[in-house]
């Protein structure tokens, strides 16, 4: 019963919403298209003032990744991922995570979503934020230079959320 009812919902919310705020717009006597054409004008201004933001984050990738950087601190590292149950593969996947959502597409190519490599890059997808890019995007747009407690506060989120990833993976699929 009760996922019937969210599935009704769940079809006819957009149509529902795409009908309402136009004539909430025509109830309160506003001109809906001139103020969606004034908030798309505002968020191009937007992604143009974040764009070298994002170009500084995406440089520093890949001279970080390109440098072999990231080769060499999975293998000073791996001895201590070895020891919480994690697979040596994930540790890339966990740095990058804070920077790129796109980190795990390399492992579930080669490993396969159903792989404990797999599996952990999954969930650890799923429990961590792309903290880098979110404050490179959300500051940058409103110019703000301090970010004060934000990116150590992300990371070390971030940190517990892929120890509790591997965690959960191992005692849930007993790797």
């Amino acid at each position: 019963m009760f996922q019937t009812v969210l599935g009704t919902i769940s079809d006819y919310a957009v149509p529902f919403l795409l009908v309402l705020i136009p004539l909430m717009g025509l109830i309160r006597r506003i001109n809906v298209y001139a103020a969606f054409v004034d908030g798309a004008k505002e968020g191009f201004t937007t992604a143009v003032r974040i764009i070298p933001y994002l170009v500084a984050m995406l440089v520093a990738i890949g001279i970080f990744r390109a440098s072999g950087a990231m080769q060499i601190l999975s293998t000073i590292l791996s001895p201590i991922t070895g020891l919480i149950g994690m697979p040596s593969e994930i540790l890339p996947m966990g740095i990058m995570r804070s920077l790129s959502g796109g980190a795990a597409s390399e492992l579930m190519t080669t490993y396969g979503a159903d792989s404990q490599i797999g599996r952990m890059a999954s969930i650890a997808m799923g429990s961590t934020e792309t903290t880098m890019y979110a404050v490179a995007v959300y500051f940058g747009a409103v110019s703000i230079k301090e970010t004060r407690h934000t990116i150590p506060v992300g990371l070390i989120v971030d940190f517990i959320s892929l120890i509790v990833a591997v965690f959960i993976c191992n005692l849930f699929f007993g790797y």
